[in-house]
């Protein structure tokens, strides 16, 4: 497995470095047109539940349980194929996980990141 993932915010511009480009987040980034964010992929279906994303709310207080929670979906039947096809691109592959979320730290794109990075 490669530990070559790294995560960005959709709106910096885009770095050789960058590898593979994959936009994590389920809704489209405000403000940005599909042609200026330079994406090899939109993979909404990896993305926290609609219900989870609310929940959270991007507070960080509630990060550590949104981690557990959205680890918890990752296994599920709906979210399964979306992140077994991230985890192959990121064997293969630099990957740059892409979120429009301000604080990337406390984000679903930092989660991810951590998660490709262990063995399953």
């Amino acid at each position: 497995m490669s530990t070559q993932v790294a995560c960005r915010r959709v709106y910096e511009e885009t770095s050789p470095k960058d590898g593979k480009r994959v936009l994590v987040d389920r809704v489209w980034p405000r403000g940005m047109r599909k042609e200026d964010a330079h994406l090899d992929e939109w993979l909404r279906d990896v993305a926290p539940s609609t219900e989870l994303r609310h929940w959270y709310g991007h507070e960080p207080s509630r990060f550590t349980e949104f981690r557990r929670r959205y680890r918890a979906e990752l296994r599920d039947a709906g979210h399964r194929e979306a992140a077994g096809h991230l985890r192959e691109l990121a064997s293969r592959n630099r990957l740059t996980l892409l979120t429009a979320t301000k604080d990337v730290d406390h984000s679903q794109a930092a989660v991810l990141a951590e998660w490709l990075g262990e063995k399953h």
